[in-house]
C-alpha cells in the first residue's frame, strides 16, 4: 500500500512541474511580468501567481484598498461604545478600535506577500533599504509579526506603484511613507 501512495506522489511532483513550466511561460507573455519581478521578495512563481490574480492595478483607488484586499488591512471597529454611569447617564467610552486584520481577503495574495516579506528578512541585505526598515522597527520595539506585516504592506504598495508606472523597481526611489 504504502509503495502505491508513493508512486501516486511521484505523479504528482511531475505533473505540479509541468504545471510550473506552462504557467512561467504563460506570465513571460506579458511585458508587465519584467517590471513586476524586480520588486523585492518576489520571484518568478509569485510574479507568474500574483498577475492573473490581480490583473490589472487600476483595480484599487489606493495602497489601502490593494491592502485590504490582499489581507493586510487594518479592520477598525467597536461595539459598546456606550456605557451607563451611575447617575444613569449614557456617555460615549473612548476604546481603542483596531481590532486586527481584515477577514475578507485574498488568501493567495496575502500568501505571496507574507512569502515575499519573509524572503526579504531572510536574506539580511545590509545594503536592502526593506531588510533596514525592519531591523529599525525590531529596534524600536515593535514585535517581529508586525515588523513582518509592515515589510508585506510596503512590498505590496511597490508592486501596485511599479505595475502602474510600469517601471523597473529602484530601491533608491523607496521612501519611508509606503
Amino acid at each position: 500500500m504504502p509503495t502505491f501512495l508513493y508512486c501516486q506522489y511521484d505523479a504528482l511532483l511531475e505533473l505540479r512541474k509541468q504545471a510550473e513550466k506552462k504557467m512561467l511561460a504563460e506570465a513571460r507573455k506579458h511585458p508587465v511580468y519584467r517590471v513586476i519581478i524586480t520588486c523585492p521578495g518576489l520571484g518568478k512563481i509569485r510574479t507568474a501567481q500574483l498577475m492573473p490574480i490581480v490583473v490589472t492595478p487600476y483595480r484599487f483607488a489606493n495602497k489601502r484598498q490593494f491592502w485590504s484586499y490582499c489581507g493586510l488591512g487594518i479592520v477598525m471597529r467597536s461595539s459598546s461604545d456606550w456605557v451607563r454611569t451611575q447617575d444613569g447617564e449614557w456617555i460615549r467610552v473612548p476604546i481603542q478600535k483596531t481590532r486586527g486584520l481584515n477577514r475578507n481577503f485574498n488568501r493567495s495574495l496575502k500568501h505571496i506577500f507574507k512569502g515575499a516579506a519573509t524572503t526579504v528578512i531572510g536574506r539580511a541585505g545590509k545594503d536592502d533599504p526593506l531588510y533596514q526598515h525592519y531591523q529599525q522597527l525590531l529596534d524600536g520595539g515593535t514585535k517581529p509579526n508586525l515588523a513582518k506585516l509592515t515589510i508585506s504592506r510596503q512590498i505590496a504598495s511597490i508592486v501596485l506603484s511599479v505595475w502602474r508606472s510600469q517601471e523597473v523597481y529602484d530601491p533608491k526611489k523607496l521612501s519611508r511613507k509606503t
